[in-house]
């Protein structure tokens, strides 16, 4: 990951054209047009050694000739020559190219890549649109038109779709500040372009247009980096992975679930939508502020067909209509011409004034029991609808915490309001759909984005048996088998505390028999076979058998119909099991599975011998914690069970979370295992419990942490050390620690606090402590320390990090001491632990800003080796650096 010299692409100081031509209709031709027409303030050298000029400027007939050196190249020339041209610039010093030319194979792009990486020039394309940079007045690109100034940034994976977003933006009046068509993308990727956008001032958001993901670890970390700062918005095109596969099956198969991708989407904060439409919708949308804290829309109409409508979308897009209390309806009484409701849609008389929609307005606002307000109104002969729009103005201003949400239908009657609204910053739309719609857009953004700063509770660690994990994994993968048997999987995940049903193994039908009678009826019989995956599916399965004479008959029928169903699937034995009576219990699904382009994930939904069909499930990413684990399980239909209905009481989620989360750090624990499937799993108050599971194993297994797109805590890294004074417990964070980090905090002199945070802060806020305690361990680290001998774990002494810029080349140290733990040795102890860490990655430089005054800080970094200067801009600041390939401490 790298964002070395993608500046040369957004604001080079001068361009090379290369294959620039005067043949009307050519590439050549149109790129000409679109470097000169576009106002670039700095030199356009045309390279092409059959001209003399491109549009009245000297045209040059090789790269030799050239005055200077590009800071980018545009190239348009033939395939199989542009390899060494990249050569040539790269050695001459240029430091982007973006190539257009077409016809490069996956040997061809590997030649282009390696021509550049020597000299960290950055390629766009082969096969792309090219870059745009209204800001910059630069059009590097064959597209129909240059953008105006804007403050979007549009990256797509499609030439075509790129220049149909410009065209379509053109006619609305939208701008753009960077407009990328990334191509084959042989180098410069979408993970690359979200790092440099995130740091880009000029870009307010960022628009996304993807089809499939080539580096997984490389866009969550830029993509969950971007989310952070300013909103994302993504078109994933190829719903149906099946039929991409089919039109294009030179990379459907590598493309991945769409499930998955939501589940991403999810993960970094992004928020996804489905048409073009939305995406500049949501843009606008977010880019109001409003932030409504869930799913509950009161609607205020004067319109019955109207209200319908936006009932009508709301129950399509998700969201709820709020329920006002007896006291809302009193207050309304007097501007309501008919009898209230106890549901959130508040009809006015068509005829309406402005004063029933600021009285109204207000009474909704005032009882604030919803999260969002629609305000609709059509057009009456009779009535002012721009007043109404100004007194909604009003209104919406003095709400404050609660988004209030617009739509006047009509198109000539509408218009001044709808400029009455953009003026007043008051989110508008033409249609009930349209405005329910960016409605859900909202709660999901907002719900998204919670979602990168809750703090999961602290959980107590738990045992694995490390003994029987490895017995049962590493002897299936000797004896050359690609699958644990039904016992054997129960006991694996025996190993990591969940429970199953107690099984038993017969060779044959007698013995199953004699089982059953021992174990007692009723109970279950199932076969045994290491090429059955899906035992119901051959008639594999047998329930509520009652004597031993029905189990016996039930096993001979089995094998007869399995051998009719599945010839040749050897048969050894079959398993026996009691039948278990939780008449409460709620049959879930739960499993470990690998996708193509994140990896492994972790999948919920509802259990049973119809799951697939019912297809009600979510995916989340591992690493899982217990608030990821739980969002996972309010995403679907079976969530509504399990919190009880009728006679029956909520299911113990708690439990289910455990779970889950179980099976995410199975998944970070166990590289061998390909696929882990649970159903049923049973649910209910008493808790859960394992009725059947299968485990698929793979020999060769990927490298545990490069199978993932996120990384998983990284336990390796804990570890004890000793001062002179004291031990103590070092290890990574984790988000758990949040509260620990604020109450370490808490208990420092609030001048060390200062002194680290350059600022007086009597304590840190959610939102910070969050940033600290949630990190991507791709491109951060941050270990704190703990008393080695402390009975309880969990109290913080010191923190030292590290935050790597994208190329990993790179990073910034922070380093606090609570302020009692001073004079024991912590401080080098933590220092020294990160520049190991440091050295181990690779890394080469680490530096860091400190106060001038904080001299115990200085002293101690002279001591390690760090260079100390002042600081250019702040004299009050020292910049320390280490380099780390010239010294070992």
């Amino acid at each position: 990951m790298s964002i070395r010299n993608l500046d040369a692409l957004f604001e080079p100081r001068s361009i090379a054209l290369i294959g620039a031509s005067n043949r009307a209709g050519s590439v050549g031709a149109v790129l000409a047009r679109n470097l000169f027409g576009s106002g670039f303030n700095g030199p356009v050298m045309p390279v092409n050694p059959r001209e003399t000029s491109i549009r009245s400027v000297v045209c040059y007939p090789s790269l030799d000739a050239l005055p200077m050196v590009p800071d980018l190249a545009l190239i348009a020339t033939p395939a199989a020559g542009v390899p060494a041209l990249v050569s040539d610039l790269g050695q001459r010093g240029c430091r982007a190219a973006v190539v257009i030319s077409s016809g490069f194979d996956a040997d061809g792009r590997r030649a282009l890549l390696e021509a550049a990486r020597p000299h960290l020039l950055r390629v766009v394309g082969p096969n792309c649109l090219g870059v745009l940079s209204p800001p910059s007045s630069l059009n590097a690109s064959f597209a129909h038109l240059t953008p105006r100034k804007g403050d979007l940034a549009f990256v797509s994976q499609s030439a075509a779709m790129a220049t149909t977003v410009l065209d379509w933006a053109d006619v609305r009046e939208i701008g753009f500040s960077h407009v990328v068509a990334t191509g084959d993308m042989s180098d410069v990727d979408i993970g690359d372009l979200l790092d440099h956008l995130a740091l880009d001032a000029r870009a307010r958001a960022i628009l996304l247009y993807i089809e499939t993901i080539t580096d997984a670890r490389k866009f969550m970390t830029a993509a969950r980096i971007a989310a952070r700062t300013k909103p994302v918005v993504v078109i994933k095109a190829g719903r149906n992975a099946g039929l991409q596969a089919e039109l294009r099956p030179e990379i459907g198969g590598g493309r991945g679930a769409d499930d998955v991708y939501d589940a991403a989407f999810r993960r970094a904060g992004m928020l996804r939508v489905e048409t073009l439409r939305e995406l500049f919708e949501a843009v606008a949308t977010l880019a109001t502020g409003l932030r409504p804290s869930g799913d509950r829309l009161a609607i205020l109409t004067n319109s019955d067909a109207a209200g319908t409508l936006a009932l009508d979308a709301l129950s399509a897009f998700g969201g709820r209509l709020a329920r006002f209390s007896d006291g809302v309806w009193e207050r309304l009484r007097p501007v309501l011409p008919g009898s209230p409701s106890p549901l959130g849609l508040v009809k006015l008389a068509p005829d309406a004034s402005a004063s029933a929609y600021s009285d109204a307005l207000a009474a909704i606002l005032e009882a604030g029991e919803q999260d969002a307000v629609l305000v609709m109104n059509c057009p009456q002969a009779i009535a002012d609808g721009t007043q109404a729009a100004h007194a909604t103005v009003e209104g919406a201003r003095k709400a404050r915490r609660t988004p209030v949400l617009t739509c006047w239908l009509g198109e000539r009657a509408a218009r001044t309001a709808r400029r009455v609204f953009a003026a007043s910053n008051v989110p508008t739309y033409q249609t009930p759909d349209e405005t329910v719609r960016a409605f859900t857009q909202l709660v999901t953004y907002r719900r998204n984005q919670d979602l990168l700063m809750q703090t999961p509770a602290v959980v107590a660690p738990f045992g694995v048996d490390r003994e029987a994990v490895d017995r049962l994994v590493g002897g299936a993968l000797a004896e050359g088998r690609t699958a644990l048997s039904e016992p054997e999987s129960k006991a694996l995940l025996a190993a990591y505390g969940i429970a199953s049903v107690p099984t038993e193994i017969a060779a044959d039908p007698a013995e199953a028999a004699t089982l059953a009678g021992r174990i007692g009826f009723p109970v279950a019989l199932k076969i045994l076979s290491p090429d059955i995956a899906h035992k119901s599916d051959v008639g594999g399965v047998r329930l509520q058998l009652d004597d031993a004479a029905m189990v016996r008959e039930a096993a001979e029928h089995m094998i007869r119909t399995v051998a009719e169903r599945q010839p040749g699937a050897r048969i050894e034995g079959f398993t026996v099991q009691a039948m278990i009576r939780r008449a409460n219990a709620i049959e879930l699904r739960l499993g470990i599975a690998a996708d193509p382009v994140f990896g492994p994930i972790v999948r919920f939904g509802q259990g049973g011998t119809a799951s697939d069909i019912l297809d009600d499930r979510a995916v989340g990413l591992p690493p899982l914690n217990a608030v990821l684990a739980r969002d996972m399980i309010d995403r679907t239909k079976v969530s509504r069970l399990l919190m009880g209905y009728s006679d029956r009481p909520p299911a113990d989620l708690e439990a289910v979370v455990a779970t889950l989360v179980t099976l995410s750090r199975m998944a970070a624990d166990l590289a061998a295992v390909a696929e882990l499937d649970i159903n049923p799993l049973l649910a209910d108050s008493d808790g859960v419990l394992v009725l059947d599971a299968r485990v698929v194993l793979r020999a060769a297994a990927a490298a545990g942490e490069a199978r993932f797109a996120i990384l998983p805590y990284p336990e390796d890294l804990e570890t004890e050390v000793a001062s002179r004074k004291a031990r103590f417990r070092l290890r990574p964070i984790r988000p758990e620690d949040e509260p620990a980090l604020v109450r370490m905090v808490e208990a420092s002199d609030p001048e060390d606090v200062r002194l680290r945070f350059f600022a007086p802060m009597r304590r840190i806020g959610h939102a910070f402590a969050a940033r600290l305690t949630q990190i991507d361990y791709s491109r951060e680290m941050a270990l704190v320390a703990e008393d080695a001998a402390a009975a309880e774990p969990g109290v913080i002494l010191g923190v030292v990090r590290l935050i790597a810029d994208p190329d990993g080349d790179r990073a910034e140290f922070g380093i606090m001491v609570r302020s009692d733990q001073k004079g024991r040795g912590l401080g080098r102890i933590l220092m020294d632990a990160i520049l190991g860490y440091a050295r181990g990655q690779g890394m080469r430089t680490i530096y860091g800003e400190v106060l001038a005054e904080n001299a115990a800080m200085l002293a101690m970094a002279r001591r390690i080796g760090f260079r100390q200067k002042v600081h250019v801009e702040d004299p009050g600041l020292r910049i320390l650096e280490y380099d780390l390939s010239a010294k070992t401490t």
